[in-house]
């Protein structure tokens, strides 16, 4: 991967009028947050600009949340001075991340894929050991179904097969399953296509 790349991501984070993703939670996040108790302690995965840890915090959860991109962190952190959420927002690594407490809830939206596979995994079977029994894990992945767009294809590398995310969860509740093709755009960058894994899974022993 050359040094001169940046993914698109980087350059919207630093333009606070800019939305890079969305201003709304995930729908998966709103459709089962009525299963862990308020408050919970929440961890976010790749926040990028926030959307899901300030929705979450709102909610009255303590939420931590991380992220590679500086500037993601540092527009998170702006939006939550301007909407007084509190969310303990810092910058990590997630092939590097030392777990230190224990959560109820973990969500990672379109991140793991930017790393090699054997770390996301790794990642993953950290972060069950880390949650709660009862604890619930919304995971969201791109997968090699159809070949990664032009905007992430430099950065891609850790694309999962179809329903491989689901071998990880094998002693664990699968409470929703979705493998599924979207039509995506961001500002600058033409409309393309993703191919995506989706899993909500709880934690029973």
């Amino acid at each position: 991967m050359g040094e001169n790349l940046v993914p698109f991501w980087e350059k919207s984070y630093q333009e606070y009028d800019a939305i890079t993703f969305s201003n709304k939670p995930n729908s998966t996040i709103t459709e089962f947050e009525h299963l862990i108790n308020n408050p919970s302690k929440v961890l976010d995965v790749g926040c990028g600009e926030g959307q899901n840890a300030i929705y979450l915090a709102k909610q009255g959860h303590h939420v931590d949340a991380f992220d590679l991109s500086e500037h993601g962190i540092a527009k998170l952190k702006h939006i939550c001075e301007l909407s007084n959420a509190q969310v303990n927002a810092f910058v990590a690594d997630l092939t590097t991340y030392q777990f230190v407490h224990r959560y109820d809830m973990i969500t990672c939206f379109g991140t793991l894929h930017f790393v090699a596979k054997n770390e996301w995994k790794r990642f993953i079977n950290n972060a069950k050991e880390y949650t709660n029994i009862g604890g619930i894990h919304i995971i969201q992945i791109f997968t090699d179904t159809v070949p990664a767009s032009e905007d992430i294809a430099p950065f891609a590398i850790g694309l999962a097969k179809d329903e491989e995310i689901k071998e990880l969860y094998a002693d664990w509740e699968i409470l929703q399953f979705k493998s599924y093709v979207f039509e995506d755009e961001h500002p600058n960058v033409p409309k393309h296509l993703h191919a995506s894994n989706k899993i909500v899974a709880r934690k029973i022993i």
